[in-house]
């Protein structure tokens, strides 16, 4: 797993530049042919990795409610987020990894929900979900660079 983990903290890495690279107009900046702006996807990628490894393995989430139904799967830009909320987000971006490892270290991930995702792949375990969470991070990473370039 710590090999998982790290691919998990190197895309964080680079996610988190953005928080360094963007202006909180950037950040918010909803360009035309696009769903979601850049911050909507950089907590987008926290709470599908909170939803998938702690909300199917039945255990607490470090997102709050709030904060899950404003950027889970289907969710869209409401508007513009304050400099306190992307604070917030930054945040997260690594003290859930860093929870995630040590939950895992002391197997705290005994139970799990199987799950299949819209791209029809099925997870049976904690493993399985921090493998795919990496899949889809990536996919994240590559909508940022997108958007950054139609800013």
């Amino acid at each position: 797993m710590n090999y998982q983990f790290d691919i998990t903290l190197k895309n964080r890495t680079i996610l988190n530049s953005f928080f360094e690279k963007c202006t909180l107009e950037e950040l918010n900046k909803l360009p035309e042919g696009f769903n979601n702006n850049i911050i909507w996807n950089l907590a987008h990628v926290i709470v599908t990795q909170q939803l998938l490894v702690y909300g199917l393995s039945g255990l607490p989430m470090m997102a709050n409610d709030e904060l899950v139904a404003k950027y889970r799967k289907g969710a869209k830009v409401e508007g513009n987020v304050t400099q306190q909320e992307v604070d917030e987000i930054k945040n997260l971006l690594f003290s859930t990894l860093d929870k995630t490892k040590e939950d895992y270290k002391k197997g705290m991930f005994r139970n799990y929900n199987a799950y299949t995702t819209s791209t029809n792949s099925t997870m049976t375990n904690v493993e399985e979900a921090i493998a795919f969470n990496n899949f889809h991070e990536g996919i994240h990473l590559g909508y940022i660079l997108a958007l950054k370039r139609a800013l």
